[in-house]
């Protein structure tokens, strides 16, 4: 009996690391415009953060800023802290098109993202779709 005990607690105890923010992953931004990106949203340090694996033109295919940087691998969230059922705040976030960084905060709910950038008390948000799960 004590064998099984302790079985049963080491699978949980070793379940504990495969149950991953349900935020992290491969996500599609919104289109600015110019195109759009795939970023990876992961954890960094006690955070979570994203950052730029790809970016694409308004017809998909894999293009960067025309005149501009290249933004692969550019960290575009940071410091975004779960708050619950979902929601994170506190974050930071890059907007690559404008070189401004504003507060963010976000929502996950299956594979839709929604992610705010806010100046004050105004927000504007986004709807960012899933790509992959890690």
């Amino acid at each position: 009996m004590k064998v099984l005990k302790y079985s049963v607690f080491a699978s949980v105890l070793f379940a504990l690391p495969a149950l991953a923010d349900p935020v992290f992953g491969v996500w599609k931004t919104a289109p600015d415009g110019l195109g759009f990106a795939h970023v990876s949203m992961a954890p960094c340090g006690d955070a979570i953060c994203a950052t730029i694996l790809q970016t694409f033109d308004m017809a998909g295919q894999p293009a960067s800023m025309p005149d501009g940087p290249e933004l692969i691998g550019t960290q575009v969230l940071w410091d975004m802290q779960p708050a619950g059922a979902g929601r994170y705040t506190n974050g930071k976030i890059y907007q690559p098109s404008t070189k401004r960084t504003f507060a963010s905060k976000m929502q996950v709910s299956e594979d839709i993202l929604t992610v705010s950038g806010c100046l004050g008390p105004i927000c504007e948000r986004q709807t960012w779709t899933r790509v992959s799960q890690p």
